[in-house]
C-alpha cells in the first residue's frame, strides 16, 4: 500500500509540477509570474462579467427585494 502512495506522489511531485518548477526557478520575474498574471486575467474578467449580469437582473427589476423575500429575514 506504501508503494501506490509513493507512486501518486512521484506523479505529482516529479511529473504533473515539472513545468511550475521550471517557472519558478526561471531568472526573469515577469516570465516566471505569467501563469499568476493569467489567472488574475481570467479573475478579472469573470468579476466584470458577474457584476455586468447583476446589474442587468438589477435594472429588469427581476429581483425580489420585499422583507420577507427570504425566510431567515
Amino acid at each position: 500500500m506504501e508503494s501506490f502512495f509513493r507512486a501518486i506522489e512521484d506523479l505529482f511531485v516529479n511529473v504533473l509540477f515539472a513545468p511550475l518548477d521550471a517557472l519558478r526557478f526561471m531568472q526573469n520575474w515577469w516570465a516566471a509570474n505569467t501563469l499568476n498574471w493569467i489567472f488574475m486575467i481570467i479573475g478579472a474578467v469573470a468579476f466584470t462579467y458577474w457584476m455586468l449580469q447583476l446589474k442587468k437582473y438589477n435594472d429588469n427589476g427581476e429581483e425580489n427585494k420585499d422583507v420577507s423575500a427570504h425566510s431567515y429575514l
